[in-house]
């Protein structure tokens, strides 16, 4: 509980710091724009006294460093800003798009975690035989290939050809359609999930292999244990240690792919959000969905954390 504390606590204080960081690398380098957040708001048939009228009213007439001060006490009081010309609100877009994200960001990592799962544990059982060098080369054809790429050939296969899952449309609500749900989220669920996989697969095998070759395990088996049990009980569990620390650092990679997957099978999350935004020069926009999206990155990477630590890696007998 007191190291469980000690993380928790480290990570609250590096919270701010890492927003600061953010905010200004966002900030300033979205200010290096040559696009005119005037005329691409009010468009081009706009006149010169309506853009400095805009430039007036939303002050980006005023120095970088006294915009982005605005926009740093607004952020305290809670206000992530405005963008476009209904003066739409941030975190009301932010708040329909995130779920979306995070929705396929936890369906790639449940299908990461069960395969890589699986096939570590049968290639490290098999350690040198034919099934463990076949799952080798699975594994590393999954690492070699890019999401993007698999993305575009699932489409072309399953949706264009076949006709089996939908590329593009509207997102069902779980709740309301499971199945529509799951058709629709099944390929960039899958394309994010791949490179992750195999990456897994190859940790999960080697912790397993380590595993299997310690004193413990031999002596529980010479003691007449079965060894699905002392497979289960203490060698899985002992292996998991490596994987879940691994888990964390990819969490971040699913987060970023998700964006760009969302982009290919056109569904309205995060990604949709801040290619919105870079395209039209929103800076309000797209410095929300970073600041959001970076804050949610170190929140699970917490809760990572928190079950790293209670995997207890003193338990290492029967």
């Amino acid at each position: 509980m007191n190291n469980l504390l000690r993380l928790i606590g480290r990570r609250l204080i590096a919270l701010p710091i890492m927003i600061f960081g953010v905010t200004i690398l966002v900030f300033f380098i979205m200010a290096l724009s040559p696009i005119d957040q005037a005329y691409q708001v009010l468009g081009e048939n706009a006149t010169e006294a309506q853009a400095e009228a805009y430039r007036a009213e939303h002050g980006l007439n005023d120095p970088v460093i006294v915009q982005y001060g605005n926009y740093m006490v607004g952020l305290c009081q809670g206000d992530l800003g405005s963008y476009g010309a209904n003066n739409a609100s941030v975190g009301e877009r932010i708040a329909s798009a995130l779920p979306i994200t995070l929705q396929l960001t936890f369906m790639g990592l449940i299908i990461a975690v069960i395969l890589a799962t699986i096939l570590g544990v049968i290639s490290a059982l098999y350690r040198d035989r034919w099934p463990d060098q076949v799952i080798r080369v699975f594994s590393i054809a999954c690492i070699a290939t890019p999401s993007f790429w698999l993305a575009v050939l699932m489409i072309l296969l399953f949706s264009s050809m076949l006709g089996w899952l939908p590329a593009s449309g509207k997102l069902p609500v779980f709740g309301e359609d499971p199945v529509g749900w799951i058709r629709r989220m099944a390929m960039p669920a899958i394309a994010l999930a791949v490179p992750v996989t195999g990456q897994l697969t190859r940790v999960i095998r080697t912790s397993m292999v380590e595993e299997l070759d310690k004193d413990y395990v031999r002596t529980a088996l010479g003691a007449g244990i079965p060894k699905s049990v002392v497979i289960a009980r203490n060698v899985l569990r002992n292996a998991l240690i490596t994987p879940v620390t691994v888990l964390g650092l990819r969490i971040g990679y699913l987060i970023g792919g998700a964006v760009v997957i969302e982009v290919i099978f056109n569904l309205p999350g995060m990604g949709m959000a801040i290619l919105s935004g870079i395209q039209s020069n929103y800076v309000m926009l797209v410095q929300g969905v970073v600041l959001i999206v970076a804050i949610t990155f170190i929140f699970i990477n917490i809760i990572v954390d928190m079950l790293y630590i209670l995997i207890d890696p003193r338990i290492r007998t029967v």
